[in-house]
C-alpha cells in the first residue's frame, strides 16, 4: 500500500522589522512554497507602504496571499483571517505547494496552533453582572474556577470577567473550551516546521528606525493623505505611523515630530511583540537567523 504523503506548513515569526519577510521569500524561492500574511495590518489594500507590504519584486518571486485583500473599512477578525488562512493553505496542498504562513501577529498564530473556542454567546444578564460588578472579581474567579484565577493577573480585569462569564453562562471554564478547540485544531495532523526570527531589540530599534526613515521617502505621507474617511476607531487607522502623520496633516505636529512619534510607537510596539512572544507562544524555539532588515 503506497502510503500517503503527510501534509507540511512553514510558520516564519518574528518581531517588526526582524527580516521575517526575506526569510519567508527565500524559504519559498527554496521549497517551491506560497507565502501566506499573518500580520493583521498587512492585509489592508489602502496600507502598503506604512506596513512593509511586499514589494511587486518579491511577489514575482513566490506568490503571496492575504496580502491587502479587505478594506480598511472592513471588520476582519482572529476568526476570519483563520478561516481565509486555512482556506489559502489548503489551496497550496491540493496545488503540492508548500504554505509558508509570516507575519508578526501573534494573535494569529495561536489561533492556527490552538484554535478558536467555540463558547456559546454568554447571556446578557451575565455579562451585565460582572461588568458592573465592584466586588473582588479575582476572588470570585478562584471560587468558580481556581485554575484560571491561579493563571490570571490579579489586576487584569478584563480577562477575569471574561473567565467568569464562560464558566456562569455555559458551566464549563475557558480552558475547557478552549481545550476542545485545541483537540480539533486541523494543524494536529500536519507536520509543521516553527521558526521564530530572533534579533537584538536594539538592532531591531535600529533598523525600524531606518526603515521608517525609507518609508518616507517612498510616499507614506501620500499615503496617509489618501486614505478614505474610515471611522477612527477602525484598525487601520490605529496602524503604526498613521496616527502621527495624520496629526502632521492637520496641523497638530510638524513632520519632524510626527516621525519621532511614529518611531517611538515602534520601539513601544517591538517591546509589546517581544513580551507577548516570550509570555504566550513558549514552545516555539528562538532562532538566530541571517535576514535583511524588512518586515
Amino acid at each position: 500500500m503506497t502510503a500517503i504523503p503527510q501534509k507540511s506548513a512553514v510558520l516564519i515569526a518574528g518581531p517588526t522589522a526582524s527580516g521575517k519577510s526575506a526569510l519567508a521569500l527565500a524559504e519559498a524561492r527554496r521549497r517551491g512554497g506560497v507565502i501566506i500574511n499573518a500580520d493583521s495590518m498587512q492585509v489592508y489594500r489602502e496600507l502598503c507602504i506604512l506596513t512593509a507590504r511586499p514589494s511587486v519584486e518579491d511577489e514575482r518571486q513566490a506568490p503571496h496571499r492575504l496580502y491587502g485583500h479587505i478594506s480598511g473599512g472592513d471588520d476582519y477578525s482572529v476568526a476570519r483571517w483563520l478561516a481565509d488562512a486555512k482556506a489559502e493553505m489548503q489551496r497550496c496542498w491540493d496545488a503540492d505547494a508548500t504554505p509558508i504562513i509570516c507575519g508578526g501577529t501573534g494573535l494569529y498564530f495561536r489561533a492556527l496552533e490552538q484554535g478558536l473556542a467555540d463558547v456559546p454567546k454568554i447571556a446578557p444578564e451575565v455579562r451585565e453582572r460582572w461588568r458592573t460588578c465592584s466586588g473582588d472579581l479575582h476572588a470570585a474567579l478562584m471560587t468558580r474556577d481556581a485554575e484560571a484565577g491561579q493563571r490570571l493577573n490579579p489586576a487584569d480585569r478584563q480577562r477575569i470577567i471574561r473567565a467568569l462569564e464562560v464558566i456562569d453562562s455555559t458551566g464549563r471554564s475557558l480552558a475547557q473550551w478552549q481545550a476542545d478547540a485545541a483537540s480539533a485544531n486541523f494543524l494536529n495532523q500536519i507536520n509543521v516546521e516553527r521558526i521564530y526570527v530572533d534579533v537584538p531589540r536594539e538592532q531591531l530599534y535600529a533598523r525600524a528606525e531606518k526603515r521608517f526613515d525609507l518609508m518616507m521617502q517612498h510616499g507614506a505621507l501620500d499615503e496617509v493623505k489618501a486614505l478614505p474617511a474610515f471611522d477612527r476607531a477602525q484598525p487601520i487607522m490605529k496602524a503604526i505611523g498613521v496616527p502621527e502623520l495624520l496629526a502632521h496633516l492637520n496641523g497638530e505636529l510638524s513632520l519632524e515630530q510626527a516621525i519621532t512619534d511614529a518611531k517611538t510607537a515602534t520601539r513601544n510596539y517591538i517591546k509589546r511583540q517581544l513580551t507577548w512572544w516570550r509570555g504566550q507562544m513558549k514552545h516555539w524555539p528562538a532562532q538566530a537567523k541571517e535576514a535583511s532588515a524588512g518586515a
